[in-house]
């Protein structure tokens, strides 16, 4: 019977190191790309030279959110699957070693 426990502690290991890596490496750039993409849909409703008005402003942190959010699930939804899929695999190998044990006695 499989029970799947390494799988398990290595998925919340892996959520836990992508949400560092997040924290670290993905939460400026996921703001700048959010930012210029929020930059590029209010030009081109409004036109080029940007006036500073809220709904400009709403634009671009709207998309600013949006970027980071992304950029957060990027992170720790990879990061998650990679750890759970690493605990699988060390417990099909568990299980594999344990089954041929009992099978030789």
């Amino acid at each position: 019977m499989k029970t799947r426990e390494m799988a398990k502690k290595a998925a919340y290991l892996g959520a836990g190191v992508g949400l560092a890596l997040f924290a670290i490496v993905g939460l400026l750039p996921g703001s700048f790309l959010g930012g210029v993409i929020g930059l590029n849909i209010a030009g081109s409703l409004f036109g080029t030279p940007l006036t500073s008005t809220m709904v400009t402003r709403v634009i671009v942190g709207l998309s600013m959110l949006l970027g980071i959010f992304v950029s957060c699930l990027i992170f720790v939804v990879g990061s998650t699957t990679l750890g759970w899929l690493i605990g699988n695999l060390i417990d099909s190998i568990r299980v594999g070693k344990t089954a041929t044990v009992e099978a030789k006695n």
